[in-house]
């Protein structure tokens, strides 16, 4: 190929193996783990990146005191809930947590972010149930959460949330005993939940429901594939009607809490016109589960994945089996395209005291491949995570893992898994310094018609510093952070762009035309992280903004 003058069409960009004259160099695996700090204060329920690199960190505020009291608290009573917070922003340039404010309780809530770059957060439990919390991101380290009241319709408490961005609001869906959707803000009309059949039909009385927290992912044609418990159907939230109704997921077993399985859309690509939208839901608890670990029995947890596109006139899943079991797992979106799968048990299901034999060694999937070469075993933690654990992505290519806590408080001795306030990183193999001589470094973005962001379908330059006899299957990749808790990664998309062209500019840096994602349903407005990948070595990420 010619290294001067490339362009993105033609390039495959997300293998690990990199191309470099004729010549085969294969990335071998040494992840490693670091520790950052050993105490976070607060338990890591919930998780979600900000555009301002920090990292929102809550728990409940139910669960007595935290590790984290506050310095101007003027009780004498150590017990007082009012000296302890259960909320930090974690900076990841400074490593250092600082707490915020919650008025009520955020326990197993969710969350959206908006294209501003604010987060929506809504529900929890008791007065926090019907509340809705919204977090703006600011320079002075000042700012902090501002709650709402009765901003719900009913009390949403292990429900979902995704955003919509032709209405730049939220709609929720489910939660305990609740079988309806809703918007925030508030649609036009009635100001009711709407009713959706398909959770009572995928509800089960003696399983604590097995379809709490149900997956949500939008699909480029507007509509909504929301999955629970081992169902799935494309649902037009404007018209109120399920569009279609997919098969049953194989295997037998629950894949929604407390059964807690993970799922994402695998990266979505211009070469299609991002036409083919494919959806991935691994692991979960083995039919019972829930039952048997109340008499402290813990059965094997599923070790099935399921894919299908959603798109198209045909779908059928199809089932290939991780390396071991897994519930409560993580499925992260790397910058090379492959599937992070990560914390969780072997065995039992989500809930307090309700899973043994901790899952410490992350897998690595990798989507194109062929499929007995899809899985790969990576470094095992000495960690456990558990329920109430997640992970996020970081604009340095770490994975920041924290959180864990089997317990309805914090206990730090006397039980088999005491909670987990240690922060770690997991740092991919490609992020070595061993391969900074192929990583595209210094990138910087223009945005030519408004100097704060591109409008959908428009164009816009980025430009890096890489040798040109070391450029190898380049791509530009664009990636929405997640808001992370209980094995779902609400909102998380990676979108592969259009590279019109690519030039060097003589003195080192490449010069590329990309375009942005030609619908607001492919690529909703927001904040994104960018990244140049190049043979497989992805560059850190930067901010970018779909306006």
């Amino acid at each position: 190929m010619d290294c001067i003058r490339a362009t993105c069409r033609s390039l495959e960009c997300v293998v690990l193996v990199l191309l470099l004259f004729g010549r085969v160099v294969c990335v071998r695996s040494q992840w490693k783990w670091n520790t950052l700090l050993n105490n976070t204060g607060v338990v890591a329920m919930h998780m979600a990146v900000t555009h301002d690199n920090k990292v929102i960190i809550f728990d409940q505020t139910d669960a007595g005191p935290s590790h984290y009291r506050l310095r101007n608290c003027k009780t004498r009573w150590s017990g007082d809930l009012a000296c302890y917070a259960h909320s930090v922003e974690y900076s990841i340039m400074r490593n250092k947590v600082r707490a915020l404010h919650l008025e009520t309780d955020t326990w197993c809530s969710s969350g959206s972010f908006l294209s501003n770059g604010s987060l929506l957060q809504a529900g929890g439990n008791g007065l926090g149930s019907r509340r809705v919390r919204y977090y703006m991101p600011c320079a002075n380290s000042r700012c902090d959460w501002l709650e709402f009241r009765n901003q719900l319709s009913v009390r949403r408490w292990y429900s979902s949330s995704l955003y919509l961005p032709q209405e730049n609001g939220v709609i929720v869906v489910g939660g305990r005993s609740e079988f309806s959707y809703e918007f925030v803000p508030k649609s036009s009309g009635s100001s009711d939940p709407y009713e959706l059949p398909f959770l009572h039909r995928t509800y089960e009385r003696h399983s604590k429901g097995n379809n709490l927290y149900p997956f949500l992912h939008l699909s480029t044609d507007g509509h909504l594939f929301i999955f629970a418990n081992r169902d799935s159907i494309l649902f037009d939230y404007k018209q109120r009607k399920v569009v279609k109704t997919f098969p049953t997921i194989p295997g037998n077993g629950g894949r929604s809490y407390p059964s807690s399985g993970s799922s994402v859309i695998l990266p979505l690509d211009h070469k299609d016109n991002f036409t083919k939208v494919e959806v991935m839901v691994c692991g979960g608890a083995a039919q019972g589960s829930y039952r048997e670990a109340q008499r402290g029995i813990y059965l094997t947890a599923l070790r099935s994945c399921g894919r299908m596109v959603i798109t198209g006139n045909h779908h059928r899943w199809q089932m290939e089996d991780m390396p071991g079991p897994r519930v409560m797992g993580d499925m992260l979106t790397l910058p090379t395209g492959d599937i992070l799968i990560i914390n969780g048990a072997k065995r039992g299901c989500a809930g307090w005291e309700s899973a043994s034999h901790p899952a410490f060694k992350p897998y690595l999937y990798r989507p194109n491949r062929n499929a007995s070469q899809r899985f790969e075993v990576l470094r095992s933690t000495k960690i456990a995570r558990l329920y109430h654990s997640s992970a996020v992505l970081l604009p340095d290519g770490r994975i920041l893992v924290a959180g864990g806590n089997p317990n309805n408080e914090y206990i730090s001795y006397g039980v088999a898994h005491p909670t987990e306030l240690r922060l770690q990183a997991l740092v991919p193999d490609y992020m070595n310094t061993r391969f900074d001589h192929l990583r595209p470094k210094n990138l910087t973005i223009t945005y030519p018609q408004d100097p704060t962001g591109v409008a959908n379908g428009n164009t816009f330059g980025v430009t890096f510093r890489l040798e040109a006899r070391l450029m190898s299957n380049i791509s530009v990749v664009a990636y929405a952070p997640p808001f992370t808790t209980h094995s779902l990664s609400m909102n998380q998309r990676m979108v592969r762009l259009e590279c019109l062209s690519m030039d060097t500019d003589g003195v080192g840096d490449v010069v590329a035309t990309v375009v942005a994602p030609p619908s607001i349903y492919v690529a909703p407005p927001g904040y994104y992280m960018l990244t140049v990948v190049n043979g497989g070595i992805p560059s850190r990420s930067v901010w970018f903004r779909i306006m």
